[in-house]
């Protein structure tokens, strides 16, 4: 009869060699959660960036809470074309004071951590995301009898794209007649009688303009919810018919 087997005792050097793989293994898994986030944060910083929609200035192209991914690259080299939907930070005067309470430091560091990859955009608050109407150099004016808006003289047709309170058709509810300055844009809300955009701060320093360094990037694509994803329509044939304007500012913005 053979007698039972018995377990072999584990040697020091095999101990030894178990722990040397389980720190390759988590060095590994570590150096892994490294790469994934610099190349997040790199795409973040110099690709796309995600924003989410606080308000309905936009309606009914975004609504609110819609998560939007913002093309930061393609407008540096392309430039802007009248249509794109633009987001950019405040150019001084057109958001109100926050009045957000403070957050505890390691809730504002989770944040900041999943902001790196792209999971959360707390900067959404201090941005905007409106129209481009008019370009450097552009005449913008309205509106004409039929209550459109002109751009270099030229009637546009925004009834694809507005949004109005129902019986309204003029364009805006506020005259305006403007030329944009070079480096600068004319920018509305598809919502147009409720969003406070360049008409509307006409009386802060920039005059109602966005300048281009403002600019973050073109939005382009909607990703949450999930019912609604999709490409932004920007519109550009609605402006197709519109001339060039004199002079070469108008080159600037593309």
């Amino acid at each position: 009869m053979s007698s039972p087997a018995t377990d072999t005792p584990e040697t020091p050097s095999r101990a030894r060699s178990r722990r040397r793989g389980a720190l390759a293994l988590l060095r590994d898994i570590l150096v892994i959660v490294l790469v994934a986030v610099l190349v997040s944060f790199l795409v973040k910083t110099f690709l796309v960036r995600s924003f989410y929609i606080p308000s309905g200035s936009m309606e009914n192209t975004l609504l609110v809470n819609d998560r939007i991914l913002v093309d930061e690259i393609t407008p540096r080299f392309g430039g802007y074309e009248r249509g794109d939907v633009v987001v950019f930070r405040d150019p001084g005067g057109w958001l109100p004071p926050s009045t957000q309470p403070e957050r505890a430091p390691v809730v504002e560091a989770w944040e900041w951590v999943l902001s790196l990859v792209g999971l959360a955009a707390p900067d959404s608050e201090d941005h905007l995301i409106k129209r481009v109407i008019g370009l450097p150099g552009d005449h913008v004016q309205c509106c004409n009898a039929l209550g459109q808006i002109t751009v270099n003289g030229v009637p546009v047709d925004e009834s694809s794209y507005l949004s109005l309170p129902p019986g309204e058709t003029a364009a805006s509810a506020d005259a305006f007649d403007v030329v944009v300055p070079a480096n600068s844009l004319w920018v509305l809300g598809d919502n147009r009688y409720r969003s406070k955009d360049s008409r509307y701060n006409q009386d802060q320093p920039g005059k109602g303009f966005v300048p281009l360094d403002n600019v973050v990037g073109r939005a382009f694509l909607v990703t949450f919810p999930f019912s609604r994803f999709g490409t932004i329509d920007f519109h550009h044939g609605v402006f197709a018919g519109v001339p060039e304007p004199e002079g070469a500012a108008g080159a600037l913005a593309r």
